[in-house]
């Protein structure tokens, strides 16, 4: 019977090509979608697991409140992973890694640098710990002697090859020399050591040996043994305050207690994060690999269901709206003994067999989609064509879609009365107005909630990019790694400033972009108790930094030449002003210092204060900062007069090779800089708008169904009107405002359900637009215009037949 059911399916399909058409495009289009969300969310899902006992590796975090500060850290203390490994019986293994940043090198007696985007220190223990194998080298020994290094695979060929680079010697910035003692594979595009080429070791970072409990720079991995819970350490981990932290800082604050610093509303509260947890989970301040977010996830996962919910309803209306034309067929069947199971299984079999050519299809749109979908997401998804667990899956996924897809009309078709259809009263005999009228509100529900959530994405993006930060990021030109030109970088900065098109210069490692930073505890003078501390970052800059930011000062004045006490002088911002207690003009001449633990202390005195300004994320306050003067050549910051800056950029470029020969020159605006920032944002919103017209396309198709379904049904009430005066526009408005009723519906139900939910999305910023009735106005006029659209067609197309055509079978 399944092989008959099979050959009257597909003649069934191929007697109606267009029908058959729009169910399998609409079917495919939502099949293709959620593939390629699934294969987004299977990478996301799988970061980090590739690492041995990945399952037993957790991270040790801390939520600290100190100096007006709150911090959440993702770093320990240099001591925490001996301490762990000692203290605790549960503890089989410990590894650190602290971040290095981007590097030059170059191999020994060679002009020439590359650039390593990411490098890191790690402790000796680091392969063995990942269960990282090397290409060449000894992991137990790669990394125990200070000035070694190991490369991954493709920095290592950069310089001498895979084979050849054990035992070379590689100039790190142009100072340090190391030597290459192993060579990995590079590092999988799912885990949190992405992008790092390089690993130090840890034996060459003195910071690493200190006992300083009140540094945290270090990320400390621990490995547990394999019948340990992690929860038995939660509690355990807060004696570390106690045992460790407070000692230490009795050394600075003899009569610190825990009782006195928890009075003072200070904490720190120790906890550990999985591994595999880290990527999707953690809201750390500083990571090794920027993360992602659980959140996104859930957020495509309900697209991606909403596209096969939304596929599988269009096929229910396209098949009810076909239902008529079959409706005889069904008579006939039942008159020659047919029962209804086996009409069921015979339309079953035709809306698996609809699904089976759907897949097809939506496998050809997700592959050819791919590569576009990897640049929209940022991306390296890869099609798992010889993984026979996928298909396994895509096939069982395809029938339990068919059979979800077609039951409704399965069962709705076999129930037609055999005598009203062969007597050709097939319209009265077809009902579930009410289900189908249902189903479309439904898809045109998620329709407008997403459309919601597309247009207050791209308007906080709009608002972040409108939103004034406190200083200047347009036509601001980022020369990058200027240490490299050594002695020679204060004259590249001033051959730069000869050039016309460059109004100001200011050399910097620290501005208002990306880039990792951490805070330090200040004391002002006279108040040097740990209650006092005033926890701030700290900037050094040169004296043109805020002419050519266009910082605004509220008090005081600028760094000045004229005054060499101002080797000493502070610029701080608004938000230290609170911390201190003191209004802008009250903060002049105040001395605070770092050095509380030494005897002879470094003051620095408070010469201007600067208007609030966004150094970090608008996901983020502003916190406490203070500016002073250093040599800190890392960045040249220039701010360019309008024109074109293409030829600007060439005479930067000429004057760093004459100054700066073989270093790699590199730049970026400004601007640009500060838009990765939002990198997550903008994808997000790039993916709602995607998916968001394939949701409206669907759901289209699904409108367009019912109105063929409703002008086939209402074929001699259209031309009873039409005999008795009805003009085509009278009958084209009353089909078309039958559906919009239910657009209206579906309007009312979703954009509550859309402020509600993208009220929860913008509360991770701390800056953020207002939703006002204009994005929902926007959003429910869209879904009107493309329902009158969709539905006038049929409207016009059914209310211009001849009556005549209509009526003669009456």
């Amino acid at each position: 019977m399944f092989k008959n059911h099979l050959k009257i399916a597909w003649r069934s399909l191929k007697k109606q090509p267009f029908f058959t058409l729009l169910n399998t495009f609409g079917l495919a289009i939502g099949m293709a979608g959620a593939l390629l969300i699934s294969l987004y969310i299977y990478d996301e899902l799988s970061f980090d697991k590739m690492f041995a006992d990945a399952d037993r590796i957790h991270r040790i975090d801390a939520d600290i409140k100190f100096g007006g500060a709150e911090i959440k850290a993702s770093e320990s203390a240099p001591p925490m992973a001996a301490a762990m490994q000692r203290d605790f019986s549960q503890v089989e293994a410990t590894v650190r890694l602290r971040g290095r940043g981007s590097m030059l090198l170059r191999k020994s007696g060679s002009t020439d640098n590359s650039k390593e985007l990411r490098t890191a220190f790690a402790d000796s223990t680091f392969f063995d710990f990942f269960g990282i194998d090397l290409l060449v080298g000894n992991a137990k020994t790669a990394l125990t002697r200070p000035s070694t290094l190991v490369l991954t695979k493709t920095a290592a060929e950069k310089h001498f090859g895979v084979q050849n680079a054990l035992g070379q010697q590689l100039l790190v910035n142009n100072t340090d020399t190391y030597t290459v003692t192993g060579v990995i594979e590079d590092l999988p595009k799912n885990s949190f050591l992405r992008e790092h080429s390089v690993f130090m070791a840890m034996a060459g970072n003195v910071a690493s040996r200190e006992e300083n409990w009140g540094s945290n720079n270090y990320f400390t991995f621990i490995k547990l043994i394999p019948s340990a819970d992690v929860a038995d350490l939660q509690e355990p981990l807060q004696g570390m305050l106690e045992r460790y932290m407070l000692p230490w800082a009795q050394k600075y604050f003899p009569g610190m207690t825990a009782e006195s610093f928890t009075a003072s509303g200070n904490y720190i509260r120790y906890h550990t994060m999985a591994l595999t947890d880290i990527h999707l989970h953690s809201d750390r301040q500083s990571e090794l690999s920027a993360n992602s977010s659980i959140q996104n996830v859930y957020i495509l996962s309900f697209i991606g269901l909403f596209l096969l919910v939304l596929a599988c309803v269009n096929f229910m209306n396209l098949s009810t709206a076909h239902s008529l034309k079959r409706a005889k067929e069904v008579g006939v069947r039942k008159t020659l003994g047919s029962n209804t199971s086996d009409l069921v299984r015979q339309f079953l079999t035709e809306s698996g067999l609809i699904s089976f050519i759907s897949l097809l299809l939506a496998v050809l749109f997700a592959v050819v989609a791919l590569p576009f979908f990897n640049e929209l997401s940022g991306k390296a998804v890869d099609f798992p064509y010889l993984n026979p667990f996928f298909w396994m899956i895509l096939l069982a996924a395809t029938v339990v879609l068919g059979l979800l897809a077609g039951s409704y009309p399965a069962f709705f078709m076999s129930r037609f009365m055999p005598v009203k259809t062969l007597k050709g009263g097939g319209q009265e005999s077809v009902g579930g107005g009410r289900t189908r009228n249902a189903l479309v509100i439904f898809q045109f529900a998620i329709s407008v909630f997403l459309i919601v959530a597309t247009l207050v994405v791209f308007q906080q993006l709009k608002f972040i990019q409108g939103k004034d930060l406190g200083f200047a990021k347009d036509q601001v030109l980022l020369i990058n790694d200027t240490y490299a030109a050594g002695n020679q970088v204060a004259t590249f900065k001033e051959e730069v400033l000869k050039l016309s098109q460059v109004k100001s210069a200011t050399l910097s490692d620290f501005l208002p972009v990306p880039s990792t930073r951490s805070n330090s505890s200040f004391f002002e003078e006279g108040a040097m108790e740990q209650e006092n501390a005033i926890q701030m970052q700290t900037w050094g800059v040169d004296g043109d930094y805020l002419r050519t930011l266009d910082l605004k000062l509220v008090a005081g004045r600028n760094f000045s030449k004229k005054f060499k006490t101002d080797s000493t002088a502070v610029i701080i911002n608004e938000a230290t002003l609170p911390v201190l207690g003191v209004g802008p003009q009250e903060a002049l001449g105040l001395r605070i210092t770092e050095d509380a633990d030494l005897e002879e202390k470094v003051f620095y005195t408070v010469i201007g204060v600067v208007k609030d300004f966004h150094y970090e994320s608008l996901r983020e306050d502003i916190g406490a900062l203070g500016l002073y003067l250093e040599d800190s050549p890392g960045i040249l910051a220039t701010k360019l007069n309008s024109g074109d800056f293409s030829s600007t950029i060439a005479s930067i470029e000429s004057i760093w090779k004459e100054l700066a020969p073989g270093q790699p020159f590199s730049y970026r605006f400004m601007d640009e800089a500060f838009n990765t920032t939002y990198e997550a944002e903008q994808r997000l919103g790039k993916i709602f708008m995607v998916f968001t017209i394939l949701s409206i396309l669907i759901a289209c198709l699904g409108l367009f169904g019912l109105a063929t379904f409703n002008a086939q049904k209402r074929t001699k009430e259209i031309g009873i009107r039409k005999v008795l005066g009805a003009s085509v526009g009278q009958i084209t408005y009353r089909l078309t405002t039958d559906f919009l009723k239910m657009v209206v519906v579906a309007i009312l139900i979703s954009l509550p359900i859309g402020w509600f939910a993208m009220n929860k999305w913008l509360a991770d910023f701390s800056y953020r637009m207002e939703m006002g009735w204009g994005v929902f106005a926007i959003a429910a006029l869209l879904a009107v215009v493309v329902a009158i659209v969709t539905v006038s067609y049929q409207s016009i197309k059914a209310a211009v037949v001849n009556p005549v055509k209509s009526l003669r079978s009456e």
